[in-house]
């Protein structure tokens, strides 16, 4: 089974910039579809994005397109969200997951252990 391991999280000011990266261990990654979820204290956790196994298709939640890009390189294992114009409101535990459902909104797992992203105003 695919373990994974974020890694990028920070601290960062409003208005800055990140790039989380999700490595992934195992030889079913490149079959896999793969996303990113946050959850803020207090919150839920919500979907941030989704990839395709080829990376050919993206999906986003409506909030966040435009600022969030996510991409993958199936030749490291590696899955990345980059986040641009970064709001204090995007502070959360980013986690990345395997195994995207169709609707691209949920997942079956398995999980990271999540990094912290922190953005001061």
């Amino acid at each position: 089974q695919v373990q994974l391991v974020e890694s990028g999280g920070g601290l960062v000011q409003a208005g800055g910039s990140l790039r989380l990266s999700c490595a992934a261990s195992g030889r079913t990654f490149s079959s896999y579809a793969m996303g990113w979820f946050r959850q803020a204290p207090g919150k839920e956790r919500e979907f941030v994005a989704g990839i395709s196994w080829s990376g050919f298709n993206t999906y986003y939640a409506d909030s966040l397109k435009g600022r969030f890009t996510i991409s993958r390189d199936n030749a490291k294992n590696t899955v990345y969200l980059q986040m641009n114009s970064l709001k204090p409101e995007d502070t959360a535990v980013y986690y990345c997951v395997a195994r995207m459902a169709s609707d691209y909104k949920t997942a079956f797992g398995p999980w990271g252990q999540g990094t912290q992203v922190t953005v001061s105003s």
